[in-house]
């Protein structure tokens, strides 16, 4: 299994990618996740041949496509992550299914949105890209049976999951169930976890991304109430994941969790191959 960290751990950190790639590479990681709002404010000279040379990939850029937004608006956003994609060598573009929970959502929406999902899908297939819908609260991915339904009506073959575990559990649903249930789609992992059910506030997008934001709740990987230990030993080999992580002692927290999935038993399976 690849394991990398993501750069939005690092959002309230006066820290360069140098410096993150130097530790992802200390540390043992295969790569980097860029976070949008970092790939498009990195200077021209770091990009994927300079993170190659360190031994680092970037598995995945993550971003927002604006599905609601004007129809140049919308294609002109397709564009430049694709770019970015491209320049920093990354296989996959993860957004979000809209802004707005699936029970929340009218049909009409719902068909708009899909659309949407669909031709950006189809656009980023074109360039050899990926699209991955995260499963996550307060979209169209916010439980299994609507993000089957989406995958069924968006159908597309760039267009993949990218399962978020915490997140699959938070909606109601066993992540080992599933991830059986959305065998085939699935193409990219978040890893992180929480204390108990109470705290899920805790990861709300307002409070992640405020720097006074409340971080009590946040747990290291194996110490949070999803039994990750179970959930990765029945993941593929090839699997690729990254910790995300939003609490303090960055550095300490990632490298302790990436250590405990290289020492899990049967680790074999979860080593990178190359």
């Amino acid at each position: 299994m690849k394991v990398s960290l993501c750069t939005i751990t690092f959002r309230h950190h006066l820290v360069s990618i140098s410096d993150i790639a130097g530790f992802a590479r200390r540390a043992g990681f295969d790569g980097i996740e860029l976070w949008g709002a970092h790939a498009r404010n990195l200077g021209p000279g770091e990009h994927a041949a300079w993170l190659s040379a360190q031994g680092l990939a970037v598995p995945m850029l993550s971003d927002y496509l604006p599905l609601d937004a004007e129809e140049d608006c919308f294609r002109r956003r397709i564009r430049e992550l694709g770019e970015l994609a491209q320049l920093w060598g990354a296989p996959r573009v993860r957004t979000f299914a809209g802004n707005r929970g699936s029970a929340a959502t009218g049909a009409e929406e719902r068909r708009f949105l899909t659309r949407r999902l669909r031709e950006a899908a189809a656009r980023f297939g074109d360039h050899g890209l990926r699209l991955l819908v995260e499963t996550h609260p307060g979209t169209l991915a916010d439980g299994l049976s609507s993000l089957l339904q989406l995958l069924d009506e968006a159908a597309d073959p760039a267009l993949r999951v990218n399962f978020d575990t915490l997140h699959v559990w938070e909606g109601g649903t066993d992540p080992l169930t599933a991830h059986d249930q959305l065998a085939g789609h699935i193409d990219y992992y978040h890893l992180k976890n929480v204390r108990r059910r109470a705290d899920l506030a805790v990861f709300e997008p307002a409070n992640v991304y405020a720097a006074a934001g409340r971080r009590e709740g946040m747990t290291p990987l194996f110490e949070g109430i999803v039994d990750y230990p179970q959930f990765l030993r029945a993941l593929p080999r090839h699997a690729e994941a990254s910790l995300e992580w939003f609490g303090g002692n960055c550095h300490a927290v990632l490298s302790a969790d990436l250590a405990a999935i290289r020492h899990l038993p049967d680790a074999s399976r979860l080593r990178a191959t190359g």
